[in-house]
């Protein structure tokens, strides 16, 4: 795959993530911290459904718009904030 489609790919990714409200919301969220937080604590704050969670991470993991870290049966996220910078241009300071 050529590095243009390829890059065109990752910002769809992108963009179709940050396209659902509840992912927003997820992404502004994890904005206002500078650690990671347990997706349990993320789904609690944006009062959804574990089952709902799971599926919003999956997409922003994909998308390359957070990092997942797993420990036992827990899992933490942080935002990855070189995908804003690379596909966002001004990101930060139009939430």
């Amino acid at each position: 795959m050529k590095k243009q489609a390829q890059t065109t790919e990752e910002s769809i990714k992108v963009f179709k993530a940050l396209a659902d409200p509840i992912r927003l919301e997820i992404v502004k969220h994890l904005s206002q911290l500078a650690h990671e937080v347990s997706c349990g604590e993320i789904s609690q704050a944006m009062q959804i459904s574990k089952t709902s969670g799971s599926y919003h991470f999956k997409i922003l993991q994909e998308a390359g718009l957070i990092t997942v870290r797993k420990v036992a049966r827990e899992k933490y996220v942080i935002l990855d904030r070189s995908t804003f910078d690379r596909h966002l241009t001004h990101f930060w300071q139009n939430l």
